[in-house]
């Protein structure tokens, strides 16, 4: 087996490694998520939100991969529950934002919190090295994802605009992801 053979497969193997380890941590700190009475998707859903600001139903739709009924059916339910506001557009009659609620917002908060304590109670059990090179591998992935992210944002943004071109709405890039 010559190098780059060895060097594909070991990156191979790290990425399956760190695939499961996301899977499974992802899952344990879920647990976390019963205090705040809320489904997964309607979770998630929210944590855009209050996260990464006011949305459009059908940005919400594609960030979380349904559908647009799908999503308003699921917005419905966080708004009658009085954790989503929907706002009309001062500017274009067509748009509708919605932006999570105080409420809303304090719940997630309040279960990224739980979340993080989980966590941090996980790590304190490993040595002092251990942490070190943890908090230097969520440097590195923290790296990857921004460069992935940036070069995302750019190619929809010539897709949508065409090159070098963006059109704000709101002070914020349109389809823009969260």
């Amino acid at each position: 087996m010559q190098g780059s053979e060895i060097t594909r497969r070991r990156e191979r193997s790290v990425a399956e490694r760190l695939h499961a380890a996301a899977i499974h941590l992802l899952r344990r700190l879920r647990r976390q998520d019963d205090a705040m009475g809320l489904t997964p998707a309607r979770a998630s859903a929210l944590s855009i939100m209050v996260f990464g600001g006011r949305v459009t139903i059908g940005q919400l739709a594609q960030a979380e991969q349904v559908s647009a009924p799908t999503m308003t059916r699921l917005v419905v339910g966080l708004e009658r529950d009085g954790l989503v506001r929907r706002q009309d557009d001062p500017d274009d009659g067509r748009i509708v934002w919605l932006e999570a609620t105080a409420r809303g917002t304090r719940i997630l908060h309040e279960g990224r919190r739980r979340r993080v304590e989980a966590l941090a109670a996980d790590l304190a059990t490993l040595d002092p090295a251990e942490r070190e090179t943890l908090a230097q591998a969520a440097d590195i992935l923290e790296r990857v994802l921004a460069d992935k992210s940036k070069s995302k944002k750019a190619e929809v943004r010539s897709q949508k605009f065409g090159p070098g071109r963006g059109r704000s709405q709101g002070g914020r890039m349109a389809g823009k992801e969260r």
